[in-house]
């Protein structure tokens, strides 16, 4: 249902852009968040917003550096990756739940395939 977009390989401090579209015309009645995986190591929860956007929650290791958005009248979420780490290196899931957004993984009932951020030092 959700299709992420906008992964690549940066330096460390540089800034990459993720797109998360979905096609359901439902899109503005559900919270999304995005998750992120190393290898090696579980699925963590990033960033998450509201089904208005009037509500933001971020990880502490992303707090200052990652910006969630989204446009529901174009059914796109946004995360905007900032000051890039070699240690936020992973695949990035954008996923969606109705209504009311949540920082834990299993609230979660639609994902994407993922898209693969590389940060080199």
């Amino acid at each position: 249902h959700l299709a992420e977009s906008g992964g690549g390989e940066v330096q460390a401090g540089g800034s990459l852009a993720l797109s998360c579209a979905a096609p359901e015309r439902t899109f503005s009645s559900y919270a999304v968040a995005w998750f992120r995986q190393a290898p090696g190591k579980e699925r963590e929860f990033v960033a998450s917003i509201t089904w208005n956007g009037d509500g933001t929650t971020y990880a502490d290791s992303v707090k200052g550096r990652f910006t969630i958005a989204r446009d529901n009248d174009k059914n796109t979420a946004f995360l905007q990756l900032n000051s890039l780490k070699p240690e936020d290196t992973a695949v990035y899931y954008c996923a969606a739940k109705y209504f009311r957004s949540s920082t834990s993984l299993a609230d979660y009932e639609y994902w994407g395939q993922g898209t693969s951020v590389t940060v080199s030092s």
